[in-house]
């Protein structure tokens, strides 16, 4: 076993033994741009201080261990550079004494050493004090115990790397090869993933315990290596002071993107706990229908009907057949990702505040024959709630009434949004159990 804090710093000889270096660092391809994404991990280059102090990268295959030194297989500047990776990750500047998230154990542990094989294969990485203790002692003084496979391995594959931007000395390389060797360097701080991003497997809520370990910005950068839609389920399942801090520390426009998948309650909910200057300036990065909606939810008291409900539903008329109700509901699902289980029957819905007429489930829409109208298939005896309704008595009555969501109407009797359930129960928690963040204005 070999391990990078013996290595680091180790001399570079040539075949007849003269020192021609020393070894500064060992650079490993990220997954997407390996042949097998999926198969072992092995390092793409080394990277070599010459006498001169002038870097090279140097392919691992033509570097061969012995003993306290690394010995060349042919002179150095004889050796053909390897092929450039781009945004390679630097085992000495970005993973050891980083922090690293443990997919197995779903916690973040600190980097003590990487073991690799005499092949170059990344096996994993020592967060055991031993590992510590390897870097103050020589090899030599370990002797046998020092090259054994720690208690503690992690295996490469199972984990979830946390790179902190920091970059690469690139001192000593022609201009073309550092162009080549490792291309443009990110300003902002992201996420660095080994071989299959396995991060992206658990549950929203699984990762959501993993962030409450990490500090904020650790969080954000965490959520910046995932999609748009998984970082926002993720962001929900979050408790609401950290929601505040990591979209703080998001880039706006990340934010606004992740902000895009959350229905318009949740963001008025967070943009309502964030400052004004942040929360406007996120705002402005939606799109008019979707900042109007969230402008409108903002303007109501939090602990009512209004700061409750979303006006994320599916209104339709009563003339409509239940086959194009189904229709409807399919697009409403894939434009929207809806989870509504009821249609709303209006007046009009082309108009913005439609009168509501009645309600009809999914459940009944299902065994409805295709012809059916849905005025024929409405409930006409509506349960509903004003807008300035106390945010309690609302869950009180969609849990006396056994409802999935209860709408929310005006004096006329024109549809302003729903209230669901989920929401209703979280009126009910303690405090310190709420998903929604108490608002700042």
């Amino acid at each position: 076993m070999l391990y990078l804090s013996h290595l680091l710093g180790a001399p570079v000889e040539d075949a007849q033994g003269t020192r021609v270096g020393k070894l500064t660092d060992v650079l490993v391809a990220p997954a997407q741009a390996r042949e097998e994404p999926d198969g072992p991990t092995y390092a793409s280059a080394l990277l070599v201080e010459g006498q001169d102090g002038r870097l090279w990268r140097v392919t691992p295959l033509a570097v061969q261990v012995r003993d306290q030194a690394l010995v060349l297989r042919m002179a150095l500047p004889e050796l053909p550079p390897p092929a450039a990776v781009e945004n390679e990750i630097s085992l000495a500047h970005e993973v050891l004494d980083k922090q690293a998230v443990d997919l197995e154990r779903r916690r973040p542990v600190r980097v003590n050493d990487v073991c690799l094989e005499p092949d170059w294969r990344v096996v994993g990485i020592d967060t055991s004090t031993w590992g510590l203790l390897r870097r103050l002692m020589p090899a030599w003084l370990l002797g046998a115990r020092g090259r054994e496979a720690p208690g503690n391995l992690i295996p490469w594959e199972r984990l979830e790397l946390l790179r902190e931007g920091e970059p690469l000395p690139e001192e000593g390389l022609e201009e073309e090869e550092r162009s080549e060797g490792r291309g443009e360097r990110q300003e902002h701080e992201e996420l660095r993933r080994p071989p299959s991003g396995p991060l992206a497997e658990l549950r929203p809520a699984d990762i959501a315990d993993i962030i409450h370990q990490l500090t904020p910005a650790q969080g954000a950068r965490l959520l910046e290596g995932l999609d748009d839609e998984t970082a926002a389920d993720i962001l929900q399942e979050v408790d609401t002071e950290r929601q505040t801090y990591i979209l703080e520390k998001l880039k706006a426009t990340r934010a606004a993107a992740i902000l895009r998948e959350m229905e318009p309650d949740e963001v008025a909910d967070l943009l309502a706990r964030l400052p004004e200057e942040r929360a406007q300036e996120l705002l402005r990065l939606l799109t008019p229908e979707e900042s109007e909606d969230v402008r409108e939810l903002l303007e109501y008291a939090e602990n009512s009907a209004g700061g409750l409900m979303t006006t994320d539903y599916l209104a339709l008329n009563g003339s409509r057949s239940s086959a194009e109700a189904l229709e409807a509901l399919r697009r409403h699902i894939l434009d929207q990702d809806g989870h509504t289980v009821y249609i709303y029957v209006v007046d009009d819905e082309e108009r913005d505040e439609p009168h509501l007429l009645g309600v009809v489930s999914i459940w009944n829409l299902l065994v409805a024959s295709p012809e059916q109208t849905l005025q024929e298939l409405m409930h006409r005896d509506l349960v509903t709630v004003r807008p300035e309704a106390d945010a309690r008595s609302v869950a009180e009555i969609i849990a006396k009434y056994n409802l999935f969501a209860v709408p929310v109407v005006n004096d006329e009797g024109a549809l302003q949004g729903i209230v669901t359930v989920d929401d209703a129960i979280d009126v009910l928690l303690p405090p310190e159990r709420r998903r929604r963040p108490p608002r700042r204005y």
